[in-house]
């Protein structure tokens, strides 16, 4: 499922799996495509149920703000 952000036209926030403690109440389900579409174009992962491990979606795109950290 997508958590929807705040706002005007309400854009993907971060993706979960179905039944994620962590997702708030903005959500729809998506399809598998559609979830692995959205992580590939940079929407986040929840750290709790990690939907990118489960979907086996790899090489996700590095965000700016965690790459200036990690160094």
């Amino acid at each position: 499922m997508v958590e929807l952000g705040i706002g005007d036209g309400r854009p993907p926030a971060e993706i979960h799996m179905g039944g994620c403690y962590a997702a708030g109440k903005r959500r729809r389900p998506v399809g598998r495509d559609e979830a692995c579409r959205l992580l590939a174009s940079g929407v986040r992962a929840c750290s709790h149920c990690q939907p990118d491990t489960a979907l086996n979606v790899l090489d996700l795109p590095t965000r700016p703000a965690l790459a200036a950290t990690a160094r």
